[in-house]
């Protein structure tokens, strides 16, 4: 482990940079997407639903039908991404997928929710890249502002309310709030 000067001794940063994390496909679709697919996709006006699916199809997503993302969603990699049918992912949504994030089909993910697909392993010196799936059941609902962490599944029906933060699945039918997510009750239609 190479010391670094203001670095606390268990951290080896230059080590965390040099490890392979993408192979060189990855890496030119991921240079592709941020110089043309991504600012092709936010200026897509808010009705082109059609456009927007067709350009994550262009750089790897599995899209389904009749899906609704909005221009201003952010997107890191779409090859990590698959979305069923009939899904809508509002303004502002941050999908952070290093890992692969699946949202079922009639999902709804809301206004600047975040889900976050990947972390760093605290315990090892060269803080490796985890890339943890996260994935969102058929008819669930992440409402507005939420965050989901790696690695988090949560199930069909499942609401996570405004602001949650999980950390944890959440089971089929589940309604969850607070930070850290809580159950409050069940969604039974």
């Amino acid at each position: 482990m190479v010391e670094q000067p203001g670095a606390p001794r268990h951290l080896s940063v230059e080590a965390n940079r040099r490890a392979r994390k993408w192979s060189n496909r990855e890496l030119l679709t991921r240079l592709l997407w941020e110089l043309l697919g991504s600012p092709l996709f936010r200026l897509t006006p808010r009705p082109m639903w059609w456009a927007r699916a067709a350009l994550l199809r262009l750089f790897g997503a599995q899209v389904g039908r009749d899906v609704h993302v909005h221009p201003t969603a952010r997107i890191a990699i779409p090859f990590n991404l698959m979305i069923g049918d009939r899904v809508g992912i509002g303004d502002g949504v941050i999908l952070y997928s290093l890992g692969q994030i699946r949202v079922e089909s009639d999902a709804t993910i809301s206004q600047f929710a975040h889900l976050c697909a990947g972390t760093h392993d605290y315990r090892q010196a060269e803080f490796p890249l985890i890339k943890s799936p996260i994935t969102v059941g058929t008819a669930a609902w992440v409402c507005a502002d939420a965050f989901i962490g790696p690695g988090v599944a949560i199930g069909s029906l499942a609401i996570v309310g405004a602001r949650a933060v999980v950390t944890k699945d959440v089971a089929e039918g589940q309604i969850v709030v607070g930070n850290p997510a809580k159950v409050i009750g069940r969604r039974e239609c």
